[in-house]
């Protein structure tokens, strides 16, 4: 089996779809999606496309280019917001309800404006 056909698949039964459905989806034949996923065929790009688009992977993963599903995405964030505990307090600010949300951005509001004044001026 092809890293495509494998990948094909493991997709398929995470969304659980059979390859009837997944056919249907795609508007192919449950025959072809089975030759994909075997690799007894390879489908065209408009149809890699339609895969990647459905699954939410990229074209590359499906091809076998990554191991990672969606690089474009992790390449769009700043090395510095990468930090797992950044990550995690944008996480629960984003969470939190919005009375909650307006206090932490005053408290932000004060630690900037600190931060800024010159040392041994109050």
């Amino acid at each position: 089996m092809s890293i495509l056909g494998s990948r094909l698949k493991k997709l398929r039964e995470k969304h659980n779809l059979t390859q009837e459905r997944a056919g249907e989806i795609f508007g192919l034949t449950k025959y072809q999606i089975h030759r994909y996923e075997t690799g007894a065929s390879n489908p065209d790009p408009d149809i890699i496309n339609k895969f990647a688009d459905y699954y939410g992977v990229s074209a590359d993963y499906l091809l076998g280019r990554t191991d990672d599903p969606n690089p474009s995405e992790q390449d769009d964030i700043p090395e510095e917001l990468k930090d797992p505990e950044l990550g995690l307090f944008f996480k629960e600010l984003a969470e939190a309800p919005e009375e909650r949300r307006e206090q932490l951005l005053k408290i932000w509001e004060i630690l900037k404006s600190e931060g800024d004044r010159k040392p041994g001026k109050k």
